[in-house]
């Protein structure tokens, strides 16, 4: 059993790096070349750190490598989905289902202690139907607990993240409030909300308000351009200010840029110029 870690949501920030500090998503930036490639191309554009939705299908030792190569932090990643392919997306308030739920952090516990990662995003799963959200609650309490204690000996930090009710009709957390109001409820050090500001936008609006009313329970922001997910250049939101914004508030946390790039990842890549790995 390695030593305890306090847990974090904010790290300490390497003063080469710009702030904020942006992790590029390898599930969705530079899929012009394979998996194993991305780390490389992430490196070469200036990003610090990456984040992708799930390990599972590489060696650890080979995405380590891969960071280590780079100089690269693993900033946050995924756990075990379920039939994602079947249309599943996450297992921690399926009754019936806590079984695997829990099997699965063996394998998130081995990922995320090779690759030095410090955050892993719990997802909820879909809602089957109305009636049936009660028992639901009931068991991503549990199973959050579970996990966050499991979590708390390898200094790692459960994340759950509202997800908007368009790109996933039936997912079960949709709301920034009801998101921290699970964290209250478990009640654990080392649990905290993913606030993708994409998502928050469509279900919530007025991000920074909703940013800074949350803050304390805000353990990793996600980004992407409104309505159309593509770079964070373009739409609803002017991310700019909202840079400035967290870099004024004193936010050392990192950026994940989960958006879908209109053409080549490279070329969309001139907003993101201010803030480069130096």
């Amino acid at each position: 059993m390695p030593g305890r870690r306090p847990p974090s949501n904010r790290a300490a920030v390497p003063e080469e790096f710009a702030m904020p500090r942006f992790a590029a998503n390898l599930s969705l930036m530079f899929n012009e070349v394979e998996f194993m490639a991305r780390f490389e191309r992430a490196a070469h554009a200036g990003f610090a750190g990456v984040e992708f939705l799930f390990p599972y299908a590489w060696a650890a030792d080979d995405i380590a490598g891969a960071l280590e190569a780079h100089r690269l932090t693993q900033v946050l990643f995924n756990a075990p989905p379920g039939d994602w392919d079947g249309g599943e997306r996450g297992l921690a308030a399926l009754p019936g289902r806590e079984a695997e739920f829990r099997a699965g952090l063996d394998d998130v516990l081995r990922y995320a202690e090779r690759l030095d990662c410090r955050r892993v995003h719990v997802m909820a799963g879909n809602v089957a139907d109305l009636a049936a959200a009660e028992a639901m609650h009931a068991t991503y309490l549990d199973n959050l607990a579970h996990a966050a204690d499991r979590f708390a000996a390898y200094g790692i930090t459960a994340l759950i993240e509202p997800i908007n009710s368009r790109d996933m009709p039936h997912y079960f957390l949709t709301r920034q409030a009801a998101a921290h109001e699970i964290v209250a409820e478990v009640g654990a050090d080392n649990i905290a909300v993913q606030m993708d500001f994409y998502h928050a936008q469509i279900m919530d609006g007025d991000i920074w308000t909703t940013f800074r009313a949350g803050r304390d329970n805000i353990g990793h922001i996600q980004i992407a351009g409104v309505p159309e997910r593509n770079e964070p250049d373009d739409g609803e939101l002017n991310y700019p200010w909202l840079f400035e914004r967290l870099d004024a508030a004193g936010y050392n946390g990192w950026v994940g840029c989960e958006y879908i790039p209109r053409d080549d990842t490279e070329s969309g890549l001139g907003w993101f110029a201010p803030w480069r790995r130096r």
